[in-house]
């Protein structure tokens, strides 16, 4: 029978609960020593998904130049840093008085004997983050001056082979992944704990989801003069179907319907919502940014305002053009999340458990946002305006 990777996640946490209880520690070590080998791949890689899926991002957005795209490309950035902006704000305001305090002691005085994996292999990565951003920019730019062929069908090509190996390399083995830290969290005692902050995690970020949506569409509103609510409601089988689909480009064609029904005109929808469907990226970065935050908390980790803003600004560029897989988007954040916010392999795992948990409703955000996005850059640029911009 074939699953989904959220089943087959949820099946992983559940028999690495039930096998922790009953597992001989030969068994754990295993699963310890698999799991330190595969993290040290996840590293490796990483600053290869910066390098596959921003150069060509880049280049692609760079050789259509115009007024339109600045626009458009500046407003999605705009609306994604501010989704992590309200998700770090939130999140400082209710998560402490929920997954702090007695469960924050309790996960401490839980935590039995670190188990050690028998033997580790060292894959160090070929560059930092920074590096990999600033290379991809470059290259990127460059390649859309050129306007040549030879390296941009590299580009792509070395994309296809990133995304290729986190096809078939990476995603099928995460399951395996969370249930070997789940099996370790239940052997050294600390699960009870962390599923209690996991399941008030959860209920948040989709409160918050709700939120930002609805914050989008009354700034929308403002533009195009319509009821807020009336804009959204239109927008909903945009909504529904990303849930179903998990794919803001398997969305694009209902999208497109429901925002030139609420009233954007035909050429700035068809521009902006194929654009904003790898750029714009609210519900990913509004998830990703309140689970670190929240693991940040549970584990009594630095916090502060400056380095989470830090964190979005560099998040908003990093999962540009993120896979067409579930989980692309934490995927390519991860070398943020270590060399940033300093994650180690457990809350590596726990963020990949969460993000994928909600992926759906991520990607739900993303798309019905683009229609409040498509409606301002309608106002913004009149008939008259648009005949020669794009």
């Amino acid at each position: 029978m074939k699953l989904g990777l959220l089943p087959k996640i949820g099946i992983a946490i559940v028999a690495g609960i039930g096998i922790g209880f009953v597992s001989p520690m030969w068994l754990t070590q295993v699963f310890v020593t698999f799991n330190g080998i595969f993290s040290q791949f996840l590293g490796f890689m990483i600053p290869m998904i910066i390098l596959g899926f921003v150069i060509p991002a880049i280049a692609d957005i760079g050789s259509r130049a115009g007024k339109l795209l600045v626009v458009t490309a500046l407003l999605a950035y705009g609306a994604t840093f501010l989704a992590g902006l309200l998700s770090y704000t939130a999140g400082t305001l209710t998560f402490p008085s929920l997954i702090s305090g007695e469960e924050g002691v309790e996960l401490a005085e839980s935590a039995g004997p670190t188990i050690a994996p028998y033997f580790e292999v060292a894959m160090p990565p070929l560059m930092d983050v920074v590096s990999a951003l600033v290379l991809s920019f470059v290259l990127g730019l460059g390649i859309a001056f050129l306007k040549g062929d030879v390296l941009r069908k590299g580009a792509q090509e070395f994309r296809t082979i990133v995304a290729k190996t986190i096809g078939v390399a990476v995603i099928p083995l995460l399951p395996l992944y969370i249930f070997g830290i789940f099996l370790n969290m239940t052997v050294e005692g600390q699960v009870g704990v962390i599923l209690k902050c996991f399941a008030k995690i959860i209920v948040v970020i989709f409160i918050l989801h709700i939120l930002i949506l609805v914050i989008q569409y009354c700034v929308a509103a403002l533009f195009a003069k319509k009821n807020p609510f009336w804009m959204l409601k239109t927008m909903m089988p945009a909504y529904f179907t990303a849930l179903g689909t998990q794919s803001s480009a398997a969305t694009i064609p209902v999208t497109l319907k429901q925002t030139v029904a609420m009233g954007v005109r035909e050429d700035i929808a068809g521009f902006v919502v194929p654009l904003c469907a790898t750029i714009h990226m609210s519900g990913s970065a509004l998830k990703i940014v309140a689970c670190a935050l929240a693991l940040t908390i549970i584990y009594d980790q630095p916090h502060e305002l400056g380095m989470f803003c830090h964190f979005i600004a560099m998040l908003g560029v990093t999962i540009i053009a993120a896979p067409g897989i579930p989980g692309g988007a934490i995927m390519a954040s991860l070398g943020l999340l270590r060399s940033i916010l300093g994650f180690d392999e457990t809350t590596v795992a726990m963020m990949i458990a969460l993000y994928i948990a909600m992926d759906s409703f991520g990607t739900a955000c993303n798309v019905t946002g683009d229609g409040a996005l498509a409606a301002i850059i309608n106002r913004l640029f009149p008939a008259e305006k648009t005949q020669n911009l794009s």
